[in-house]
């Protein structure tokens, strides 16, 4: 951390620089922690005092997976469990050769991974269907590929747009359904097996560089372009309920917190900088500067935000 700003609650600090990481956002593997370093993956686990006796918080170093690769994002499947013996750890990972691999553990000594090629330029998001059917990846070639989880990762539904494709966002709530967000602005919502779009909505300004989609209300998306953080109530327009400046240079993410539509948390340019606010509001809840940028997330239940700071990964408590 540097210069002023909201001191994190915990941190925990590692050998390199962390490029990205991701919470486990299922109930069943929600202390599960994926920490994407130059050339592995770090697997642990994180307790919290809300949830633990001992009333520390606590990590615990699982595992290290060897990643051949720069990896660009990572995501935990539906059905990673630590209930389970064995335990069923799977991950989807972006890598920078332009391939997806999914990697499976049961922390043990049974390790798998299989590589998924269809893609001709950078991945830059991968995103699991809540219930287990697809895999989506998105890629610089201007497309977003769905890969069938239940038949082998074979190749499915393939969706062909005019600009980088950023993120696609899955809902529980709204099955069937996929959020997809292409560099221009423009956010589509398709209905996958029909490979039809549903509705499009699109920012006043561009590059887009990521969409979230709100568990708390699934009317409710969230965009950032350029500095300015957009939000939607896809009930009523489309046209946003919020538009506004929050980082002077560029933002790189804006994430819902799950328990809320109307908390955001963003991290934007300059230097790397963390805030979390009301949608309503003016001032930022938390702010705080980051060495370099390294990921985003929310906790699944508890009231936290986790964002990397080169080589530590840093937890706020959050008031919602």
């Amino acid at each position: 951390m540097e210069g002023k700003g909201s001191p994190p609650t915990h941190l925990i600090t590692f050998p390199e620089q962390i490029i990205t990481f991701e919470l486990s956002p299922y109930e069943w593997s929600q202390n599960l922690v994926c920490i994407a370093l130059l050339d592995k993956l770090v697997l642990g686990s994180a307790r919290f005092a809300e949830e633990n006796k001992a009333e520390c918080f606590e990590w615990h170093q699982l595992k290290e997976i060897h990643h051949s690769s720069r990896s660009h994002c990572v995501a935990f499947a539906p059905e990673t469990s630590l209930a389970v013996i064995p335990k069923v750890v799977v991950i989807a990972s972006a890598g920078s050769d332009y391939k997806v691999r999914i990697f499976g553990s049961d922390l043990d000594k049974q390790d798998t991974v299989q590589l998924l090629e269809g893609h001709g330029s950078y991945v830059n998001h991968v995103s699991w269907d809540p219930d287990g059917e697809f895999l989506a990846s998105c890629s610089d070639d201007n497309t977003c590929v769905l890969w069938k989880c239940k038949e082998g990762y074979t190749q499915g539904p393939s969706f062909f747009f005019g600009s980088s494709v950023l993120a696609a966002k899955w809902h529980p709530e709204e099955p069937g359904h996929l959020l997809i967000a292409e560099k221009s602005g423009v956010i589509h919502l398709y209905k996958v097996h029909l490979k039809t779009a549903m509705l499009s909505v699109e920012s006043d300004t561009n590059p887009l560089s990521y969409v979230d989609w709100s568990l708390q209300n699934s009317a409710y998306i969230t965009a950032m372009a350029r500095g300015n953080i957009f939000v939607w109530d896809l009930k009523n327009s489309s046209w946003p309920i919020e538009n506004k400046p929050l980082h002077d240079e560029c933002g790189n993410v804006a994430k819902f917190a799950p328990h809320s539509e109307h908390i955001v948390a963003t991290i934007g340019r300059p230097k790397a900088t963390l805030k979390v606010m009301h949608i309503k509001n003016k001032m930022p809840q938390i702010e705080a500067k980051l060495m370099l940028y390294g990921g985003l997330c929310w906790h699944y239940q508890l009231p936290y935000v986790v964002a990397a700071s080169d080589r530590k990964l840093c937890f706020w408590k959050v008031t919602l």
